[in-house]
């Protein structure tokens, strides 16, 4: 495929979803224009991580194919997302002396100091490995840094880092499976960041906010806080499990409880008071879960924008109403930045979608987080990082 074009694939515990894109920028829209979507219902995945890798291939595969009929292009790279339960976030903090006789604050320095963030959490990394460094705040001779740290006078820099990983074995295992499909990997973004490039607007990003993905089998959030995501977290809870609640409830198949969940069947003959009781039960177990999380941040009704509710899973049920109960925040339903011709609306695309955009522009997340170049990732999994610093 030509440069000027990008896919994005986001395997999905539930669906696998593939967008092929084309830079705009010599067009009237801002976004780059989609050419080609395709998906495929996901299998072989349990929680976001591989139970068997030749299903998940052909779910791949499928999604792929759909794709490269609807835009006339064959996809021979891409750009990847990795979510599921063994995302995680590690802080960590390094100093260093800075090196110029003058004492001004160099790239050098910020680079020293972000090594010694990272040496500083190496026993915590066993079996774990680093997709994105966001340094959340420095300090010169202790003095808190606001905005740029270069150029500044002092003895010793300091940065408090945010480090969001990945398990080593599920990362190899979906960029292995991608690549048994003879696509290969160019980049890998963790799902919670790509979902907010067409998500959340600069001034929700600026303000505070946390935008929830409620997928099937887990809801990851991400929380901004002026302008930088300050918490990229997964939680082993979902929509699912308000399907299987309804179903023991009230003693009937998953498939009526899922179609009841989502409102297509009206008619039914089973107490609605007690259908309401199950449904508002659970999601309050999904917003305590994330309250809690916001509390050990001490974000927990601090977030001005609100919550943003994304996913297959929200639009289920009064789920504002409950979100705005449990976390005293204002809630939405998440509004997906799209051209006016793309042939999808939903949020349940924004992640395929937001990869297209960071692998054609770059843009969509702050620059001083990093963006690994895959290289040839294969099964070694190497490669290195490269820093976009303020």
């Amino acid at each position: 495929m030509a440069s000027q074009f990008a896919v994005g694939i986001d395997v999905g515990t539930y669906q696998v979803r593939v967008v092929i894109a084309r830079d705009g920028k010599d067009r009237s829209s801002p976004f780059p224009k989609v050419i080609g979507t395709g998906y495929a219902e996901s299998k072989g995945l349990r929680h976001g991580y591989i139970v068997n890798s030749t299903d998940v291939e052909r779910s791949i595969r499928a999604a792929v194919l759909e794709a490269e009929s609807v835009a006339g292009v064959r996809v021979k790279n891409a750009f990847l997302s990795i979510g599921g339960i063994g995302i995680d976030e590690i802080r960590g903090r390094g100093e260093t002396v800075i090196a110029r006789a003058d004492a001004e604050v160099t790239s050098l320095d910020i680079e020293k100091a972000l090594a010694a963030s990272r040496a500083s959490i190496e026993g915590r990394l066993l079996n774990r490995r680093i997709l994105h460094t966001i340094p959340l705040a420095y300090a010169v001779d202790g003095a808190e840094v606001l905005g740029r740290a270069q150029g500044m006078k002092g003895t010793k820099l300091s940065v408090e880092t945010l480090f969001v990983t990945c398990l080593e074995q599920h990362v190899a295992d979906l960029v292995e499976a991608v690549e048994n499909a003879d696509i290969v990997v160019q980049d890998i973004m963790a799902s919670p960041l790509a979902g907010s490039i067409v998500t959340l607007s600069n001034a929700e990003k600026k303000a505070g906010c946390v935008l929830a993905n409620i997928g099937a089998e887990t809801v990851s959030i991400v929380v901004f806080d002026a302008g930088t995501p300050v918490s990229v977290k997964v939680f082993r809870i979902g929509s699912l499990d308000i399907t299987k609640d309804i179903a023991l409830g009230l003693r009937i198949s998953l498939e009526e409880a899922e179609q009841l969940k989502l409102g297509a069947i009206t008619n039914a003959s089973y107490s609605k008071k007690k259908f309401d009781d199950i449904l508002s039960a659970r999601l309050t177990d999904i917003f305590e879960v994330i309250d809690g999380h916001l509390k050990k941040l001490g974000k927990d009704q601090l977030l001005p924008a609100g919550i943003i509710l994304s996913g297959g899973g929200a639009g289920v049920g009064p789920i504002k109403e409950i979100a705005e109960s449990s976390l005293k925040l204002h809630s939405k339903i998440a509004y997906l930045n799209v051209p006016q011709d793309a042939k999808f609306k939903d949020s349940s695309w924004a992640v395929a979608y937001g990869l297209t955009i960071w692998g054609l522009t770059g843009d969509g997340i702050p620059r001083n987080i990093t963006r690994e170049s895959m290289g040839d990732i294969g099964r070694s999994i190497s490669g290195f990082f490269r820093q976009f610093l303020p």
